[in-house]
């Protein structure tokens, strides 16, 4: 004999089914999200990272380029583009700056690592180079802001990631999280706006912390403020990071 359920069991297990529904909502949006990126994509924001700062020309001089820090046996060492080293003039990165002001020290620039490509023919494929920061008190700047993995070899589009620059009209950085599309073999691109010249050189940072882009490449980042470029990272790029992370 089937007993008819009452019609506070009826809702006990409504609410049971509700519950259930909203839990795997919540599980499947934050799958999404940590697959995609932050999102929503596309949308430029004031950004902050520690570990991405600017380029001054000299102490005290304007800044007119986006680096950021990445991980190296000797913890001092930075990418940012081929195109904002160039020049003889001594150089000054600001990891976090806001403002005018170094929360984290000013880095001096003590030597540079261009490849041939870029040094030989400014070719836009060759355009991402290294720099080495000297120690602050014994201190280097990845023990006091970390850095970011450099990774060559990644599909171009295979996850989302997250630009973050200095433009020069701007005393606080700005950043955008987006899939990058390709540009032929050698480029790659993203559609972001806002970013100006003094966004040269600012990393794309994936998901998994790893640098995989450097706006700058196909006409030196962009013409526009809404669409950026960088190198597709490869041996050329892998190789020089070799060179300069063995730079004591």
């Amino acid at each position: 004999m089937l007993l008819s359920p009452s019609s506070g069991t009826v809702a006990r297990v409504k609410r049971v089914l509700t519950v259930a529904v909203i839990l795997l909502a919540l599980i499947t949006a934050s799958t999404a999200t940590a697959d995609d990126g932050a999102g929503p994509f596309g949308v430029t924001v004031t950004g902050r990272d520690a570990r991405v700062g600017v380029l001054l020309r000299g102490p005290g001089g304007g800044h007119f380029c986006t680096a950021s820090v990445v991980d190296a046996p000797h913890r001092n060492l930075i990418v940012t583009a081929a195109h904002c080293l160039g020049g003889d003039r001594a150089l000054v990165f600001v990891p976090g700056y806001r403002n005018g002001r170094a929360p984290y020290g000013e880095w001096t620039v003590r030597r540079r690592f261009l490849p041939r490509g870029w040094t030989e023919r400014q070719d836009e494929d060759s355009d991402v180079g290294f720099a080495v920061l000297a120690p602050r008190g014994g201190t280097e700047v990845q023990d006091v802001v970390g850095g970011n993995r450099f990774v060559t070899g990644t599909a171009t589009g295979a996850t989302a990631v997250t630009v973050t620059g200095y433009p020069n009209a701007r005393e606080t950085p700005v950043s955008c999280t987006d899939k990058p599309t390709a540009l032929g073999r050698t480029q790659q691109r993203i559609a972001c706006p806002g970013f100006s010249g003094g966004t040269s050189g600012s990393p794309w940072v994936n998901g998994d912390g790893q640098v995989v882009g450097v706006l700058g490449g196909h006409d030196q980042g962009g013409t526009t403020s809404r669409i950026s470029y960088s190198v597709v990272l490869g041996t050329e790029a892998l190789r020089l990071y070799e060179q300069a992370a063995g730079d004591r």
